[in-house]
């Protein structure tokens, strides 16, 4: 009789958690308004608003934009609200900030819309290993949000795991 090969991981109670299927596929873009800027130093509030009126915003339709200042200029906040005020018909998403808070922003806006007691008193691998960039903060968020309701917690492949947190066992 051969000795039949079990795969026990996936026989395992385990549930992976993998942060890529919270990835925002949608094309990230950088709107710098010092393009906006006389002399790359001032922001003339009648030519902002010109622009303003005539800039195509629809080709920022369905895209995540990350809005700066790439210069070192005094712009006045009312300016920033205006671009938000232009993009938000079309952008998917929008922050003030560099790509890094874009994405950060992304990912904290799909992790609140996880139920986190579907894992409560479960053992959970949050997958490590992928093809998509995904940022450190996306799994210290992600350990913030479980780590009252799981059971235990790892990092890595089902196969191969670091422990990171076991609950006590209550007496």
């Amino acid at each position: 009789m051969e000795d039949e090969i079990v795969n026990r991981v996936a026989q395992s109670a385990l549930i992976t958690f993998n942060l890529e299927d919270y990835y925002s596929h949608h094309e990230r873009v950088v709107y710098d308004i010092k393009d906006n800027l006389f002399q790359e130093m001032i922001l003339r509030e009648k030519d902002f608003r010109a622009f303003v009126k005539t800039h195509d915003w629809s080709q920022y339709q369905d895209k995540n934009v990350a809005i700066i200042c790439s210069v070192d200029a005094i712009v006045p906040t009312w300016a920033y609200m205006l671009l938000a005020l232009q993009l938000e018909p079309y952008a998917h998403h929008f922050v003030f900030g560099d790509l890094a808070v874009l994405e950060q922003a992304l990912f904290q806006q799909a992790l609140n819309n996880i139920e986190v007691e579907e894992f409560r008193d479960k053992k959970v691998v949050i997958k490590g290993c992928g093809d998509l960039p995904i940022p450190e903060y996306a799994y210290v968020e992600l350990t913030r949000l479980l780590r009252p309701v799981v059971a235990t917690m790892m990092y890595g492949e089902p196969c191969s795991t670091v422990p990171l947190f076991k609950q006590r066992k209550k007496k």
